[in-house]
């Protein structure tokens, strides 16, 4: 018979043995799962890496595509200055002509204006009648370098040959198709010249005024010639947004590297762009491989850790004990007093002041951008963040003082014995400084900042609510005004956002009651003979006849969450009015907190439903603060608007500073061009050089281009010269009610023709003299 003792070691060997098998029983199975498992995640994750790889980057080579066509674009609108002039027509077409008016006035004009330091004019038997380098040198011009240009001659002489049509006449009138007046028979492509690229645009030398012969005869074809190494490259680069953008003789295949092969006419290789791609799959690889191994570490460990969990039980309900009374009082991640230990504690330091009579500070804490370091880094990298920022404001506060985290990015601080402001303000320097250095997040270097708002009892009263109330009214000031400050809480804080909350009722009634209105401003066609659609505008005039500006109530329904009623009330009613201008697109302005909701989409198509009125005919403005933070999923919502019918613009383009991403990212129906351009245009040749530009790309894209802002006929003639879609501004008509459109409309349209009293038709440029 076993004693107790015997008896209890044989029963812990039985436990032991047992446990020992019900553990192998486990975690032989769970391993030979885990490794299985973790060896088919890998191997997907490798396939998708490389497939979102190639994906990248066959991307980019159609975006540097893109670019270089836009440059060589751009080189034919050069060279039209001289190749569309009578004068050089006639000069060129002369059996006798002057080489020195050539050199001069086309060739070395071309030079000195655009660049083009070698040119080639090309007689009509195909003979070289001119040569042109800056340095008057016709060595490089040779019969292999004409056999290289032959192809691209040959079809500008074919179109300008076609370009002729027989009149019942018998003569022959010069009438391209598909071209307008003003721009040129062109041909443009890559060569070879002395090993190095150059960018050429073949144009044939054409009279300004249409002309008619009895015979058709090829014409004459001015080659002008631009190194790509240099200005060119680096605007191709820059449009293209490409890392490492090199120009090579020839380029070897290696990963993460693109190429984009430059060929002659001839197909002969001239050259290779290469650049570093992106490769998100490697890099998405290169984050995510650590965490998974860490997690088949992890669990691992816990199948071990199953085992001796019995034995180890009391010890782990101790320390769960312990953990769930700090966790009580303290915030887990940062170890610091968290929002209820930090009001106990404020109450008794208030108290405390009170009996003492000495002043005391609260300091309400808001770390500046930090949505962007979760954004970008991760909430794992945002995590260190916060606790750096916790121990460095534990080490610099007064031994005295107090500091909590109340929420996500916000902190709390109470300083005690505080002398006066001067040295309250000495105590806040200390800590913004030391906020502002560097942050390791492994080999990153992070930069935060803060923004404080203080109350100071019991200058701003004595109770712990109420000052930190102050202290938040004074820390949002603070942030209005451009973080990275401190605000010490002033009376006239408290009046800012009391009229702010009152505003905000004010406008929930307003929609309540529908005493809002809108207003809709008219865009015309190119041609401004017809009005193809209105930009619907909220508007508020309250009942004493104030009216409120939209920059004030606008700002209001953001913060306050009315933006989703204001914005679904403003769709409403101008649908339900589009019905009265038939044929009439409507457009309406869609805030990106409108997006957040999860039933945007169907709320809109409700709408629509609701007034019948098709999907064709509405227009969703966004501008590019909607695709803040990559959230994919104002992506998909823009998306299924899309696909549903519904037109979607991006609204003050050029005024960010990545909005060629969003164009890559989303295929927009509508780039409407930011009215700062179109202001700054007039007799500025850099203004108007981007306003063209982004007429161009937008053009090159498939969008409709709309310009904001017109004032000036000016203005118009310039837009309209370049072919911009549609036109909106006070020049073409303010912002109307309903009722005043409606008459505007017919107006308008009405027989009399334009109703802004002038003929705004286009009418080409006058022809050089």
């Amino acid at each position: 018979m076993l004693g107790p003792k015997q008896s209890g070691q044989c029963m812990y060997n039985s436990t032991k043995n047992s446990g020992g098998q019900i553990a192998n029983t486990i975690i032989v199975p769970m391993i030979v799962v885990v490794l299985i498992s973790v060896l088919g995640i890998f191997g997907v994750m490798y396939w998708s890496a490389n497939l979102s790889d190639e994906t990248a980057e066959q991307s980019q080579h159609h975006l540097l595509s893109g670019a270089l066509k836009l440059t060589q674009n751009y080189m034919v609108k050069q060279q039209t200055g001289v190749v569309i002039w009578d004068e050089a027509y006639w000069m060129v077409n002369d059996p006798d002509p002057d080489s020195n008016w050539i050199y001069n006035n086309m060739m070395n004009w071309l030079f000195l204006h655009h660049g083009f330091n070698r040119s080639i004019l090309v007689g009509k038997n195909f003979d070289i009648q001119n040569v042109y380098a800056r340095n008057r040198s016709e060595n490089w011009m040779t019969p292999e370098l004409l056999d290289e240009l032959t192809p691209a001659i040959a079809k500008v002489r074919a179109r300008y040959i076609t370009s002729f049509h027989k009149m019942p006449s018998g003569l022959y009138s010069y009438m391209p198709k598909g071209i307008e007046a003003h721009q040129s028979i062109a041909e443009t492509g890559v060569l070879a010249l002395e090993g190095e690229p150059y960018l050429f645009s073949a144009a044939a030398v054409v009279p300004q005024i249409q002309s008619i012969t009895t015979t058709r005869t090829p014409p004459v074809v001015l080659v002008s010639m631009v190194p790509l190494r240099g200005q060119k490259l680096n605007d191709i680069s820059e449009m293209s947004r490409l890392d490492s953008f090199v120009l090579a003789p020839m380029q070897t295949g290696r990963a993460g590297v693109g190429r984009f092969q430059l060929r002659s006419p001839r197909g002969e290789n001239v050259g290779v762009i290469a650049w570093q791609t992106s490769q998100p799959g490697s890099q998405m690889l290169q984050r995510i491989n650590p965490f998974l191994a860490l997690a088949a570490f992890m669990i691992a460990a816990v199948v071990i850790a199953v085992t001796i969990f019995t034995r180890q039980m009391t010890k782990r309900l101790a320390r769960s004990e312990a953990k769930a009374v700090q966790a009580a009082r303290h915030d887990a991640l940062s170890g610091l007093p968290n929002r209820s230990r930090f009001h106990t504690m404020l109450t008794q330091s208030v108290q405390e002041s009170v009996v003492k009579g000495t002043n005391i500070a609260v300091v309400y804490i808001d770390l500046d951008h930090f949505k962007d370091i979760n954004d970008t880094l991760g909430h794992s990298a945002g995590d260190k963040v916060i606790v750096a920022v916790a121990e460095r404001l534990h080490r610099v506060i007064p031994k005295t003082g107090v500091v909590a985290r109340i929420s996500g990015d916000e902190f709390a601080m109470v300083i005690r014995d505080c002398k006066d402001d001067e040295w309250l303000e000495y105590i806040l320097d200390q800590v913004q400084d030391e906020i502002s250095r560097p942050i390791k997040i492994g080999s990153r270097e992070l930069f935060a900042s803060l923004s404080l708002g203080v109350s100071v009892a019991p200058r701003d009263g004595n109770d712990p609510d109420e000052l930190l109330r102050k202290a938040d009214i004074a820390l949002y000031d603070a942030k209005a005004n451009g973080r990275n400050r401190r605000s010490f809480f002033e009376p006239t804080m408290e009046h800012h956002v009391q009229s702010k909350d009152k505003m905000s009722r004010e406008l929930r009634l307003a929609l309540r009651n529908d005493e809002l209105e809108l207003a809709y401003q008219p865009q015309s066609d190119t041609d401004a003979k017809r009005i193809v659609s209105v930009e619907a505008l909220a508007r508020w005039t309250k009942e004493d006849g104030t009216i409120v500006s939209p920059a004030q109530f606008i700002p209001v329904a953001e913060e306050t969450g009315l933006i989703n009623d204001l914005g679904l009330w403003v769709l409403n009613k101008a649908c339900a009015k589009a019905h009265d201008w038939p044929g009439v697109t409507v457009s309406v302005n869609v805030s990106p907190n409108q997006f957040k909701h999860p039933r945007f989409v169907e709320k809109v198509m409700a709408i629509l439903a609701a007034n019948n009125l098709p999907p064709q005919r509405l227009e969703i403005e966004v501008t590019e603060s909607v695709f803040a933070g990559r959230n994919d999923s104002v992506l998909k919502a823009l998306r299924r608007l899309k696909n549903l019918g519904v037109k979607v613009a991006l609204d003050d383009f050029g005024s960010g500073y990545s909005s060629l991403s969003y164009l890559r990212r989303f295929p927009f129906d509508t780039l409407k061009i930011d009215r700062d351009f179109v202001s700054d245009m007039n007799g500025n040749p850099e203004a108007e050089a981007i306003l063209v530009s982004i007429i161009q790309l937008g053009k090159a894209l498939g969008m409709t281009i709309v310009a904001e802002g017109i004032e000036t006929l000016e203005q118009i003639r310039f837009l309209q010269a370049h072919r911009c879609h549609r036109m909106q501004g006070f020049f073409i008509s303010k912002p109307l009610s309903d009722r005043a459109l409606g008459q505007f409309l017919d107006d308008f349209h009405g027989t009399t023709g334009s109703g802004f009293g002038a003929d705004l038709s286009y009418q080409p440029i006058a022809a050089k003299g």
